[in-house]
This record gives structure tokens, sequence and C-alpha cells, in this order.
């Protein structure tokens, strides 16, 4: 007897576990989860995905060095331009105004001259591979890791800089095409320097 009453609570249990895997693959080929950027989550779908993506984060991150250069001015200033071009449409800067693509964006993109709990390990790997389903592309396609250092360095300077000092230090910075092409002739130099010593 005993016996058969635990046969019939695991029956039960795989029972509903089924019934509920059923009844999302009906909800989902019906299409009842609007997935418009222009209705948001509901709370829970909003907490999962959340904390999926924190998580995903932390523990690819945990193993990253960090370089111990990121105070360095020259590092902050080279980020400064990349952070213009690359990230400011979405991201903003001091004194800026929303724009349309951080308007129609959502989740929205955090506002980077706010301070972060992220630590440097967990801004780099996001800005190199990316977060699927929120805009957020991955840079580390186009871009080494020197260059995303760099910008990481800026993001972390980013929250005390007034719009004065922004523009300022943008103005000042290289120029982002100036940067990928040092970039691109580096890695011909590395390429060539293989072919030597091959």
């Amino acid at each position: 007897m005993p016996r058969r009453g635990y046969e019939l609570r695991w029956g039960l249990v795989i029972g509903a576990l089924a019934l509920l895997i059923g009844a999302a693959v009906v909800a989902i080929y019906a299409g009842l989860y609007n997935i418009a950027a222009d209705v948001p989550h509901t709370q829970p779908v909003y907490w999962l995905l959340d904390t999926l993506r924190e998580r995903s984060v932390a523990v690819r991150a945990r193993d990253i060095v960090v370089p111990n250069d990121l105070d360095d001015a020259k590092r902050i200033s080279r980020g400064a331009g990349q952070y213009a071009e690359m990230c400011s449409g979405c991201h903003l800067a001091p004194g800026m105004k929303r724009t349309e693509i951080s308007h129609g964006l959502y989740p929205r993109a955090p506002e980077l001259r706010h301070r972060s709990d992220l630590t440097p390990a967990e801004q780099f790997w996001i800005i190199k591979h990316g977060v699927k389903m929120t805009g957020m592309p991955a840079w580390g396609i186009t871009h080494d890791d020197e260059l995303l250092w760099d910008v990481v360095a800026f993001v972390r300077k980013l929250p005390e800089l007034t719009p004065e000092q922004y523009e300022t230090m943008v103005k000042n910075a290289p120029k982002h095409e100036e940067l990928m092409q040092d970039m691109e002739m580096g890695g011909d130099d590395k390429q060539n320097g293989k072919h030597e010593h091959q």
C-alpha cells in the first residue's frame, strides 16, 4: 500500500508537470505573450529575465583579469571618443537629452552617467559580448580587448563628469576612426610577425 501511494504521488507530480509544459507550448504557439517593445514585461517575466542576465554575466565575468590602469588618463581619454561614437545614442551622457532610439528601447538602456553596481569585469564582459534581446551589441566582434577596456575606464569615470567636462573630454579625445585604424594596423603587424616566425 505505501508503495502504491508513493507511485500515485509521483504520477500526480509528473502529470502536473506535463500539463504545465503542454500549456506553455500552447501559449507560445498561440502567440499569447506580447513581445512588443512598447508593452512592458509582466513582473514575473521581468524578474526572470533580469535575474537570468545578472547571474549569467556574473558567472562568466568572474575569471576576467582586470587591468590595473583603468584610472589612467590616456586610457580614459581613448574611451571617451569611443563612448561618444558607440554608446551615447542609447546610454546617453551628462546633459544629453534622450534620443529617439533610447526612447524606443525595451528594456531601457541604463543611463551610464549614473553609478553602476557592476564590477569592471562585468562591464567589460557586457561590452564585449553584448546581451541578447536588449539591443546591446557585442562590440568584441569588431573591437579588440584594449579598446574595450578603454571604454570600461571611461564608463567608470563618466558619473563624475559635468556636461561641460564631458564635452571637453570628447572633443579632445582621439577619434574613433583613428583608434580603429590603429587597431587594424596592429592586427596586421601581428599577422606579419606570425608569418616571419613561421
